[in-house]
């Protein structure tokens, strides 16, 4: 299997929670499979654990991509290691299709050279953003990360820290409220791709903010997309 080639022009490919329709989403196999292939960026997701460990998954459990409940938050680090993630064909084989960290993450965005596309999945405090800042610099990844979030709050405490932090707030639906608030604070676009229309794009763009859309995984749909004018677009399987 291999990902769907499309024309890209002047838009950024961005791989959705790692390489994740090729390998198991959000490990480190799947970062790696991006990593070796020409996206921009890696998005992942994190949660905290109960130690207190900056986790990547989209889930707050487990179940879907392991068959197990845990809840990340419930559970430490070391207790959610040890259970063994499902692979693309639903075996449980391999052993390196774990739960990841952070830290992890980002060391393998900076060895591919690649955009870390970084989704708070939590209303994160100002003390969990000064941690998880802290782990990016930590790396010297400052400049090359774009901070996501359905969480408002959370992106205005990243700005608070370092005010050119790229950020981008994600939404399924354009609001008027939403766009003044986007605009007000000069927080970049990341909503559902089906809400975009030329006029919207290029209303955002009149405005100084970069569009990003997910999660698109058709090639027909991806390639309008591009000719309306995103900047970036996310996808699972698309290079």
């Amino acid at each position: 299997m291999n990902t769907i080639k499309i024309n890209s022009e002047n838009a950024k490919i961005i791989a959705h929670r790692g390489l994740s329709g090729i390998e198991a989403e959000n490990t480190n196999a799947a970062f790696i499979a991006a990593g070796n292939r020409s996206y921009y960026g890696i998005e992942t997701d994190i949660r905290k654990t109960k130690d207190g460990v900056y986790a990547v998954n989209h889930d707050g459990n487990l179940l879907r991509i392991a068959g197990n409940k845990a809840v990340i938050e419930e559970n430490t680090f070391d207790e959610l290691s040890k259970i063994v993630f499902f692979d693309k064909d639903g075996s449980k084989e391999r052993n390196d299709l774990r739960i990841t960290t952070l830290d992890n993450y980002i060391k393998l965005c900076k060895k591919y050279d690649k955009q870390s596309i970084l989704e708070l999945k939590s209303d994160f405090n100002d003390d969990d953003i000064k941690e998880i800042t802290d782990i990016v610099k930590k790396y010297g990844y400052l400049d090359r990360v774009t901070y996501i979030s359905f969480y408002y709050d959370p992106l205005l405490r990243i700005r608070s820290l370092y005010p050119n932090a790229s950020v981008q707030f994600l939404f399924r639906e354009i609001t008027d409220e939403i766009t003044e608030k986007l605009n007000r604070n000069r927080i970049d676009v990341d909503v559902k791709y089906n809400a975009l229309t030329k006029t919207s794009i290029d209303m955002f763009h009149s405005m100084g903010l970069k569009v990003n859309c997910w999660t698109v995984d058709e090639k027909d749909i991806a390639e309008e997309l591009i000719k309306l004018g995103v900047d970036f677009i996310t996808t699972n399987i698309l290079e």
